[in-house]
């Protein structure tokens, strides 16, 4: 197969240097440029294909009224040079999506008049000067949501007369982008829909309302749209419909910065207005830590990604909350969040951003504690000693019948104390004959004897 292409290409740029296709004219015309370039037409019933020898210097092409069915696989790469590619009132039904490889200078490509039921719209990317397409006149049924993504240079886009019905919402934000969305200058472009079984749906309404209004960024070839309520039924002038009023979402975020600490719980919310009443989803776009980047793994996750774990409710039509709780936050929860919200009118989203931060709880210095010796409390013998010692009863009736001690009687017990402290050594005393001894040990045994009784009755008194 790619031996027959290469074969192909090769067998195109030896003939198509200098010669012309049969059943072709070849001229040389002035394209806007100094100096002449090479026009080629081929308008004969008898052409079948797309001919192999067009010449390689070929600024303008023009296959029309021929009986070609099928465009195949780069059906166009030695014109290199071509910027007007015409392939309009031919029999076309199906356009390989690497048909237009190799057309960067390409300008303007017009299929007019075909048998197109779809068309590929990521062969667009292989030709970025594009700004004209016309698909006039077709089969088309519908305008996938991934044709916005290969519109942004198209300036003029013909879809009249066709069999669509729904227009994407994400064709309105590109062709009328919210203030602050668009990048650089607004372009103006011109659009066809007309002739289409349009449903009376928001999306219609708010292309025709929208390209009315002053310094509107669109125009419509022709104002003049009809639309039906259900397929099937007949349609009627778009300004004559009885719609229901559109209102592209709104997004009002909680907070658009939150710095929680790390490990902590975070719930992020947002609010949206809108007819119908918007549906919203999160996704996360971008992941940051400032100051703790060295904690978050490289190519930890991949961004932008939808996140599913929320949840949303409406209070009433045309309102609609939504919140997403981040629980026991890392490093990795840092970043960049969108709430966007989505209806038939439109799209617009909220930006919040969260910030995650160490754990910075204040540390109070720890007193030292000063361990005091405990020191053993000796009971003095005039001290209470509580009810462990009460005495029982036959105590107490003893204690009645005995009279506390006089003042006099307390004061003795220094004088009894100091008589059994010991007794200096050193002191010299005169020795004594052994009669007098003799009465000095009776006399001191007789006051040793009453000196305990007297201490016996006063621990009884105190006990």
């Amino acid at each position: 197969m790619y031996l027959l292409l290469l074969a192909h290409i090769l067998q195109s740029s030896l003939l198509g240097v200098h010669s012309c296709p049969a059943f072709c004219a070849c001229t040389y015309g002035s394209s806007g440029t100094a100096q002449l370039s090479r026009l080629v037409q081929c308008s004969d019933p008898g052409i079948v294909s797309i001919p192999i020898n067009v010449p390689a210097d070929t600024v303008k092409l023009r296959l029309e009224k021929t009986l070609i069915s099928r465009v195949p696989r780069a059906a166009f790469y030695n014109l290199s040079e071509l910027q007007f590619l015409w392939l309009v009132y031919n029999s076309i039904t199906s356009i390989h999506p690497s048909s237009f490889v190799n057309l960067k200078a390409l300008r303007e490509l017009r299929l007019d008049g075909n048998l197109l039921s779809s068309f590929p719209w990521e062969g667009l990317r292989d030709m970025p000067q594009l700004q004209t397409l016309g698909l006039h006149n077709n089969r088309l049924s519908s305008l996938p949501a991934h044709a916005v993504l290969f519109l942004p240079n198209i300036t003029y886009l013909d879809l009249s007369s066709n069999r669509l019905t729904i227009l994407p919402a994400e064709l309105l934000d590109l062709w009328f982008p919210l203030p602050g969305q668009q990048e650089g200058q607004v372009k103006r472009r011109i659009l066809g829909l007309h002739d289409n079984p349009w449903l009376c749906d928001c999306q219609i309404s708010m292309v025709m309302s929208l390209s009315m209004s002053l310094g509107s960024p669109v125009v419509l070839m022709d104002q003049f749209l009809m639309c039906s309520r259900s397929l099937g039924q007949s349609a009627m002038l778009l300004t004559q419909a009885d719609l229901s009023r559109c209102m592209r979402p709104s997004v009002q975020p909680s907070a658009t910065k939150v710095i929680s600490p790390l490990g902590s719980n975070v719930i992020l919310r947002c609010d949206a207005s809108g007819y119908p009443t918007p549906t919203l989803t999160w996704i996360k776009t971008s992941s940051y830590a400032d100051c703790c980047q060295q904690q978050i793994p490289e190519n930890s996750e991949q961004l932008p990604r939808n996140l599913e774990s929320f949840m949303q409710e409406s209070p009433r039509v045309g309102v609609r909350w939504s919140i997403i709780s981040l629980n026991g936050l890392s490093y990795k929860d840092a970043g960049e969040y969108r709430c966007q919200a989505r209806n038939m009118a439109g799209i617009s989203e909220a930006l919040i951003k969260l910030k995650v931060v160490g754990n910075t709880r204040l540390r109070l210095p720890r007193k030292k504690s000063q361990k005091t010796p405990s020191k053993s409390k000796k009971r003095k013998p005039n001290q209470n000693p509580g009810t462990a010692n009460t005495p029982s009863v036959k105590g107490n009736q003893i204690l009645q019948n005995i009279s506390p001690p006089s003042t006099n009687n307390i004061q003795t017990v220094p004088n009894i104390v100091s008589k059994v402290l010991p007794v200096d050594k050193n002191i010299k005393r005169p020795k004594l004959n052994s009669a007098k001894k003799k009465s000095q040990k009776s006399t001191k045994s007789t006051s040793e004897s009453s000196n305990n009784s007297t201490t016996a009755l006063l621990s009884a008194t105190l006990l």
